[in-house]
């Protein structure tokens, strides 16, 4: 099933980071500050693979820094219990959030 939803996994030494937007966020300028400024959701970053809510899910069990952005990706990772309502801000009025796992 296709939950409009694409990611990318990258590996950045130790760390497995996890980059998932809503696929129709891709190519947008989304306006950040109030000097004029925007950021691109780049498939770049995000990826341009769409993927569903099993392989996001498995991919966040494992870790250890996610960007998550969209409406879709944060319902998701809410029922996966990754993210909750109070640790979601927004960029550029849409729901964003870094998740960042620590070891100890």
């Amino acid at each position: 099933m296709d939950d409009g939803v694409v990611m990318r996994v990258h590996r950045v030494r130790s760390e497995f980071v996890v980059a998932a937007c809503d696929a129709d966020l891709l190519g947008r300028d989304l306006p950040v500050g109030d000097k004029g400024r925007t950021v691109k959701v780049s498939a770049q970053f995000y990826g341009e693979r769409r993927v569903s809510r099993e392989e996001l899910l498995w991919a966040l069990q494992r870790a250890t820094i996610a960007n998550l952005l969209g409406e879709r990706v944060m319902k998701l990772a809410a029922e996966g219990g990754f993210v909750s309502a109070d640790g979601v801000g927004t960029l550029g009025g849409v729901p964003h959030a870094e998740i960042i796992a620590m070891s100890g």
